[in-house]
């Protein structure tokens, strides 16, 4: 029998080593296959459960779901997302175990187990603490903006009971420029248009108290006198006027609630710019067409104008690029203010103090005062990077201005160097209006929506445009009346008419 020498002995040994590693390869392989392929299918029957919960979440499924498509995707998207970061803990979770079962393996080679429930009370504890605060901090930091915009979405449906479409003041043949509330009894509703008329209408009914017709162009603009019924309108024609009017109120009829009627009750308004052209107005209410002041001395359209605390002086905005300051009295021109690049857009009155505030297509609104006779200081407000819309006073020491750069700015007078407050918008801002008492931004858009802000810029309210509610062009112009139970928002626009909006303000602060 042949004797082995001993090198092929050592070789014989290296080879079944060799052999014996291969064998145990292939069988952690294989059971590390068999482990990968159970964790798949448990995921996947998380990732089928999960998947039942968002479409239980959204709706219960794609076909009977009631959320808007948008809405729909996001929920699903969002849920994907926390799905995913739950696998990766998941995942986490069973690299533990298996770092616990190695680690229970070499204690029993020493003679020592480690229960798995006593080290989750100490490094497990840790560590699945640690990953569940990073899972939540994440959480919150990734998904924060996309929820609040769902939110918001949300928002705009449960805002439509505390902002309710009241009554529409239809008769002008053309679009209407600005909207404007009287200040003292009886109240009336003024708008100002570009078929050269302006009107006064009753809030309660809808229905025209006077026309005047006393322009030869487009109405601009329309505010009444603090005191006495008096109001003065701006036009294309280059002047200003003054008249006085003395309306009757109708009767009150019930209010009908817009929000309540059925589908067979709505009026169909696809065809209505069209039934707007055969409107003759309300022939049967008063008619004034002479001025009993008026103011001449620009060369260009006179956009706007307004009363100066007293109503003793007018101040008025021209595309002459000049602001001219005229005494009621005598009609005489006071002062002529210059300054702007470029025509103006607006002027607005401060409603205590002798302040006047002009806008202009030059990207910046300037503040004149008129405190001091002997001096007229002027500060330049700088901020958008477009045509200023409008600029308006607020009962304290703001100024709010709108712009076509798709902003508006909360400005504080005694520093101008920077807003304190700006409002980023998807459209073009008009004419707006700031509520005296609550401190509401009312902001009119290109893009025929309305929407409600604080003064701080967080959003309160859209007001409705469904159920074939709200303006189907341009809104030019809103403007508030405080205290008037039957509507204390209006707003007015290139589809002929105004419109009348009843805010629940208590409601709408509650909500924010």
């Amino acid at each position: 029998m042949p004797v082995e020498s001993g090198s092929s002995a050592a070789a014989r040994q290296v080879k079944q080593k060799r052999k014996a590693h291969t064998i145990s390869i292939r069988r952690t392989n294989s059971s590390e296959q068999e482990r990968v392929t159970s964790q798949r299918e448990m995921l996947e029957g998380q990732g089928a459960m999960m998947s039942a919960v968002c479409e239980e979440v959204c709706g219960q499924s794609v076909e009977d779901s009631k959320l808007p498509p948008t809405i729909r995707q996001t929920l699903l998207e969002l849920f994907g997302q926390i799905e995913r970061e739950f696998e990766n803990l998941y995942i986490e979770n069973i690299e533990l175990r298996r770092e616990i079962e190695t680690l229970n393996d070499r204690l029993t080679a020493e003679g020592q187990t480690v229960d798995g429930g006593d080290l989750s009370k100490g490094q497990l504890k840790a560590k699945a603490s640690h990953s569940t605060s990073q899972l939540s901090q994440k959480l919150k930091t990734t998904y924060k903006a996309s929820t609040s915009k769902i939110v918001s979405s949300f928002k705009t449906t449960t805002s439509r009971a505390v902002c309710q479409l009241v009554k529409e003041y239809i008769g002008h043949r053309d679009g209407i420029w600005d909207v404007s509330v009287t200040r003292l009894q009886p109240v009336v509703l003024g708008t100002a248009s570009a078929d050269h008329s302006a009107m006064l209408w009753s809030i309660e009914t809808g229905k025209c108290l006077l026309k005047y017709v006393g322009h030869a162009g487009s109405v601009n603009s329309i505010k009444f006198h603090p005191s006495e019924q008096v109001a003065l309108t701006a036009s294309g024609d280059q002047t200003a006027h003054i008249w006085r009017y003395i309306v009757q109120l109708p009767t009150p009829q019930p209010v009908i609630d817009t929000n309540q009627m059925s589908g067979e009750e709505e009026v169909d308004f696809s065809d209505k710019d069209e039934a707007d052209g055969d409107v003759e107005g309300p022939s049967e209410s008063p008619t004034i067409r002479v001025p009993s002041t008026t103011l001449k001395s620009h060369q260009g359209v006179v956009i706007a104008a307004d009363w100066l605390v007293g109503g003793k002086q007018v101040v008025t905005a021209s595309w002459d690029r000049t602001a001219n300051l005229y005494d009621v009295e005598t009609s005489e021109l006071v002062h002529s203010l210059t300054g702007h690049d470029q025509e103006l857009t607006h002027c607005c009155t401060h409603p205590t103090q002798r302040l006047v505030v002009t806008s202009s297509r030059d990207t910046t609104f300037r503040l004149w005062d008129f405190r001091d006779p002997s001096i007229h200081s002027v500060n330049v407000f700088q901020g958008h990077t477009d045509t200023v819309t409008s600029a308006v006073f607020t009962v304290g020491d703001n100024v709010v201005s709108g712009s076509d750069d798709r902003t508006v700015k909360v400005w504080d007078l005694k520093n101008m160097r920077s807003p304190i407050a700006t409002i980023r918008t998807d459209s073009a801002v008009n004419r707006i209006s700031v509520s005296v008492s609550q401190r509401i931004i009312a902001l009119p858009h290109d893009n025929r929506q309305v929407r409600l802000f604080d003064m701080s810029g967080v959003r309160l309210a859209r007001l409705p445009r469904s159920n074939r509610q709200g303006h189907r062009r341009m809104v030019c112009c809103t403007a508030w009346s405080e205290d008037n139970p039957i509507c204390n928002l209006f707003s007015c626009g290139f589809d002929r008419q105004a419109i009348g909006w009843n805010i629940n303000i208590p409601a709408l602060l509650q909500e924010k």
